[in-house]
């Protein structure tokens, strides 16, 4: 990448800090957590020193520079926020203290989050355990013009931001109040509605699949928290072994068993067709002109729903809590006027039509940020 103003090593405006303190089991310490891709750094927990096994730790200073020694080449590195001044870190992490009297430290958090940083990250050691050593960090190369500039842009990419944010804050107000308005006019349409259970309403229907040795069968998945349907890898004929598959059709209405009760229940789309699932999904087929898929999917991911689909998958957490056949039978469900329902579902795909707007504009809106970066560390913007 070409640069208007020289580049400069690290290590001219950041030095490498290694500060430790022995953990007094009686107090109580903040751990920091880096996340990846450059999102910043949190508080991971407060925790007694006594239950600290490694008594010797590092202590953050606001404003140093942290890098994360195994996750640094997936963006494993961050600015130390006022907050978390005086936290700890183990000796896996890596601390830098800024000079600054040559670098902005928000010019520096701007930087790191480019393209042309997190490949020098990236360059060293090709192994999943990450090789970063601290001469590594010191030896990446930053554009560096003057404080004043370096000031300027800062401001200006702030202002920028911020208006990101503000469009972001609006969008997700249209969403919240799309989904407001639907979840009132579902529980308007179900007042006084008789409840069904599922098993005459819409029972459960599986279609073995007959395993050819030489055949393919593309699987399909079901999302948590009521995020829809994805496609697995095609599973070759060999490869089934004793595996029981089931076809899957579009409009089923399909239950992980094992994660249902965390919203792992969806409809089965058009392009979802041919595609196959194990005994762990549990498609149901909606009685004609009784009740359809999209309000039976929306009912069970109320809290209502939800509740009873917790109620029939005991167990604990994960794999140990699994949805029962018998208890899905059972789950009384409400069902209003088959005219209500399709009114309500034509509404459900107005505010889906809705999301899928906001999510396009989400996705020029996450693009905008590090076009502007691209273009301040070039100096097209003073």
């Amino acid at each position: 990448m070409t640069y208007k103003w020289p580049t400069f090593f690290l290590k001219e405006t950041i030095e490498h800090r290694k500060e430790y303190i022995t953990i007094n089991d009686s107090e109580k310490y903040k751990r920091c957590r880096v996340k990846v891709h450059a999102k910043g750094i949190e508080l991971r927990d407060e925790i007694e020193g006594a239950l600290i096994k490694t008594k010797r730790q590092q202590l953050c200073k606001t404003n140093d520079f942290l890098v994360a020694e195994i996750d640094a080449k997936v963006g494993g590195f961050g600015i130390v926020p006022h907050f978390l001044n005086g936290a700890i870190v183990s000796s896996h992490y890596f601390l830098y203290a800024i000079n600054h009297n040559k670098l902005n430290v928000k010019y520096l958090n701007y930087f790191i989050r480019t393209p042309f940083f997190k490949d020098q990250v990236k360059a060293q050691g090709s192994t999943n355990y990450a090789a970063i050593r601290p001469h590594h960090v010191l030896n990446y190369v930053i554009p560096l013009p003057s404080l004043e500039i370096q000031n300027q842009l800062v401001k200006k990419i702030e202002f920028i931001s911020e208006k990101i944010n503000e469009v972001s804050r609006l969008r997700q107000g249209i969403l919240d109040d799309a989904q407001a308005m639907l979840s009132s006019a579902f529980h308007q349409i179900i007042k006084g509605a008789e409840y069904q259970t599922m098993e005459k309403v819409a029972p459960i229907v599986r279609r073995k699949v007959e395993i050819e040795i030489d055949g393919e069968y593309p699987e399909l998945g079901v999302r948590s928290f009521g995020k829809g349907t994805f496609h697995k890898p095609v599973l070759n004929g060999i490869d089934v072994g004793t595996k029981k598959l089931y076809h899957i059709l579009p409009n089923d209405l399909v239950f992980s068993n094992v994660f249902a009760w965390e919203g792992a229940i969806a409809v089965v789309k058009k392009e979802d067709n041919s595609r196959t699932g194990s005994h762990r999904f549990i498609t149901c087929v909606p009685k004609d002109k009784i009740t359809t898929s999209n309000f039976l999917c929306f009912y069970f991911l109320t809290d209502e729903g939800i509740e009873k689909i917790r109620e029939a998958s005991p167990g604990g957490a994960g794999r140990n809590r699994t949805l029962g056949l018998k208890k899905l039978e059972q789950i009384t469900v409400p069902i209003p006027s088959y005219d209500k329902q399709l009114w309500f579902n034509s509404l459900q795909a107005k505010v889906a039509d809705i999301k899928k707007s906001q999510a396009d504009n989400q996705t020029e809106l996450d693009a905008l940020l590090p076009a502007i970066l691209d273009k301040a560390f070039k100096g097209e913007l003073v």
